[in-house]
């Protein structure tokens, strides 16, 4: 069976650093960045990409819907 795996595209200047994807991310993919956006907020971003699985919690979550999630099948 072919892997999957996930990434995670956040509309940075749209993010308002609620923190609810990073709450819900059974992985650990997602943290905060140190940086801020153009309206002074934190942003989410992808800390761990390796570990995506692309369940699509953190997209879910989102109150602005600035988080889209892609889905790659792996070659065995």
């Amino acid at each position: 069976m072919a892997k999957v795996r996930g990434a995670v595209v956040v509309n940075i200047d749209r993010c308002k650093g609620c923190e609810l994807c990073t709450a819900v991310c059974p992985t650990n993919v997602l943290a905060m960045h140190e940086k801020v956006n153009v309206k002074g907020y934190h942003y989410s971003y992808m800390a761990n990409p390796e570990a995506c699985t692309g369940c699509m919690n953190c997209a879910t979550v989102c109150p602005d819907t600035v988080i889209t999630v892609y889905r790659v099948k792996e070659p065995s």
